[in-house]
């Protein structure tokens, strides 16, 4: 059993203890969200920079029968409440190009450090939806488009989250890859492609620790997920043994008393509108039955007394925000994804560029990611702009918004080095809600990338009137998911995606592009030649039916060659890799290579291990990601790195059986530095393998 599995149920006993002596309308109370304190909500409504999110929203609590109330804190990219004195750090997806669960994990414990310090006990910032399409609004908030990374990362967040006795809460369960019609569309898919593809990296979330599970909005099947007795009851709660509480997303994410509690919903949030008194109603009217109502106040009452026990047995020191944002800088550099760099043209010789010109209205922006439930709000932000300033002290530095094509094209010709910052911000990717729901007039805020995943027509006409005049152009890319390049990569001789790197993200910026760090990040998701080649989504859809393949897996199975492969990252100095082995041992697959740096610097590498079945009975990828581990490698060193995963992670979902199947016909495997085939040394191995 695990740690966290024992630690929890060992208060199975007290909880029933207290369950028993509640009444009916106290359990139910319980499960009843209750918004902010009324001395909290006076207190602010005399304020007029309130904002979302700004305390924590309080559930239940019942002091006097030692029931500590719930209150959750929000924020994928670090803690939203307070006003101006929380670390931003990079979001999640640059979070995911790091490939780095340890910092993960540190992360994690410093956004426990300060959920505590602004009064919260619960942290739902651990997403892990999978963005079927990369055009997903919310792409910015999960890892990346694959399982693995998703799992290993949200897992590593869980893990540094619970440390310090805070609760983890992992959402949104489940198949939330829309935004602009999330509270409309139902989700269809076949059952291999649920256990396969969606559901992996939720079940090692929970099997990580998670104390709580939030539902999504979208329907599965044509239920809600807030209502979905098969996601909650038989698969989250029975099959994966989870025994935290399920609670729904806030406002929108039930519509039905009866329906939802049947369904597995144990708190309702951050409002009472569906529970309290109609919850009470339908017991006694023989809708609910009270055994429901004892299960779910059970696992709350369980989960609260196992997180506040934690907490007070913990030496919680006060949160550091010096430490954090040293932890945000370091995210920051360690996610900075070099894809291209012809010529050696970067990093940036300030004895030989004496005149370096930055062009696009982004440099100046303090664009740290959407502005919806996840927006933090910290001291303050260091541009694009700043950071290279400071590391381009000593020069000449130009900067132009890029109103004037003309004007960009005479800076170009005089320079001896051109920025380009170029990308999305807010008002092109994020959270956002239905129009029909909002009591304004409709306006673009955030949402789904409808439009396109290209670069908008402002950037794109800076990036072809330089290239008129120079293809030495360095590129940086601001976004929260892909942007397709192939419209004007062979303008520019660089490209680094700088994702939303957060409040220290102009500083790493400028260190990266001037050699002061060596970039190490990998993308978390693939670049394709053309759009076309990713999967096809209406996105203002009622109804959606989601295939198998998606990502890089998509690409190999239609045989299509992507531009940036998912993986994929360059260096400032060089890697080799070389005595490729892999091989069987207590139900585990194992691969090693060595790793040398041939390169004149220090530096990162991420090695990744790929498995596929190629004699498989069933249809699968070519190979998918079951391991990755992030090395530092001094120059002129060499290092084995071993990974493995189990061979149960290689099983496949038999539909007819209703259970996973694992195969014992032989695997190839697959280890190197990338998705790509050429980066990766290929092993074929026999059951019989061994080492």
């Amino acid at each position: 059993m695990q740690n966290w599995k024992r630690e929890r149920l060992q208060y199975d006993n007290a909880a029933k203890s207290i369950m028993e002596r509640l009444s009916l309308e106290e359990k139910v109370f319980l499960m009843s969200g209750g918004a902010l304190q009324e001395d909290v909500r006076k207190s602010i409504q005399k304020r007029r920079n309130f904002h979302y999110n700004e305390v924590p929203y309080r559930a239940g609590g019942i002091e006097e029968m030692g029931i500590p109330p719930l209150k959750f804190v929000d924020g994928t990219r670090g803690v939203v409440c307070g006003q101006g004195e929380n670390t931003c750090f990079p979001v999640s997806v640059m979070r995911g190009a790091t490939f780095d669960r340890d910092l993960e994990e540190r992360i994690g414990e410093a956004m426990a450090e300060e959920t505590l310090a602004c009064g919260g006990n619960l942290f739902g910032g651990i997403c892990v939806n999978l963005p079927y399409h990369p055009g997903w609004g919310r792409s910015q908030e999960s890892y990346g488009e694959d399982s693995c990374l998703l799992g290993e990362m949200g897992a590593a967040l869980i893990r540094g989250i619970r440390k310090l006795g805070v609760m983890a809460c992992v959402k949104h369960f489940a198949f939330n890859s829309m935004e602009n019609a999330r509270f409309k569309v139902s989700v269809f898919c076949d059952k291999r492609v649920e256990r396969e593809v969606f559901l992996p990296h939720f079940k090692k979330c929970v099997d990580a620790g998670a104390d709580a599970v939030m539902t999504a909005y979208n329907g599965y099947k044509g239920i809600a997920c807030g209502h979905h007795d098969y996601l909650l009851n038989q698969v989250l709660k029975k099959e994966w043994d989870f025994d935290g509480f399920v609670m729904s997303d806030f406002i929108w994410g039930i519509q039905n008393t009866v329906s939802a509690m049947n369904g597995g919903l144990d708190i309702e949030m951050p409002v009472t509108k569906f529970y309290g008194k109609n919850l009470v109603n339908a017991v006694k009217e023989g809708e609910v039955s009270i055994d429901r109502i004892n299960e779910a106040a059970l696992r709350i009452i369980r989960t609260l007394l196992a997180s506040e026990d934690r907490r007070k047995r913990m030496s919680v020191r006060k949160a550091s925000r010096c430490e954090h944002i040293s932890l945000a800088l370091q995210c920051a550099r360690e996610g900075m994804t070099l894809l291209k760099n012809e010529k050696g043209i970067l990093p940036i010789n300030r004895k030989y560029k004496k005149r370096i010109v930055v062009l696009g209205e982004l440099a100046e922006q303090e664009n740290i990611g959407d502005h919806g439930s996840s927006q933090v709000y910290p001291p303050y932000v260091i541009t694009p702009l700043q950071g290279i300033a400071k590391m381009a002290e000593g020069t000449e530095l130009i900067y132009y918004a890029g109103e004037s094509t003309h004007h960009c094209r005479r800076l170009a010709q005089k320079a001896d080095i051109v920025i380009v910052v170029a990308g999305n911000d807010y008002h092109d990717e994020g959270e956002h809600v239905a129009a029909e729901l909002e009591k304004e007039p409709y306006q673009k805020t955030g949402g789904d990338r409808v439009q396109g995943l290209g670069l908008n027509e402002r950037d794109s006409r800076i990036i072809e009137a330089v290239g008129t005049v120079r293809t030495d152009t360095v590129v940086v890319l601001i976004c929260g998911g892909m942007i397709t390049v192939n419209d004007w990569e062979d303008k520019a001789d660089a490209i680094l995606v700088a994702y939303y790197p957060g409040m220290e993200g102009g500083t790493a910026l400028g260190e990266v592009l001037f050699g002061k760090v060596n970039p190490g990040g990998k993308l978390p998701f693939v670049i394709p030649e053309q759009e076309e080649d990713l999967p096809e989504v209406d996105w203002n859809a009622s109804q959606v039916r989601y295939q198998y393949y998606c990502g890089y897996a998509l690409l190999n199975k239609t045989g299509k060659k992507a531009l940036y492969p998912f993986g994929f990252g360059l260096s400032y100095t060089r890697f080799q890799t070389s005595d490729a082995k892999a091989w069987l041992e207590n139900d585990k697959i194992y691969a090693s290579v060595s790793v040398q740096n041939i390169g004149c610097r220090n530096g990162d590498e991420i090695i990744q291990m790929y498995v596929g079945i190629p004699n498989s009975c069933v249809e699968r990828p070519e190979y998918v990601l079951k391991a990755f581990e992030r090395v530092h490698i001094p120059r002129k060193t060499k290092v084995m790195v071993t990974l493995f995963c189990d061979m149960d992670d290689m099983a496949y979902y038999d539909e007819e059986k209703n259970t996973f199947i694992t195969e014992a016909v032989g695997w190839q495997v697959y280890i190197g530095n990338s998705s790509a085939r050429e980066d990766l040394h290929e092993i074929k191995l026999e059951k019989a393998s061994a080492k």
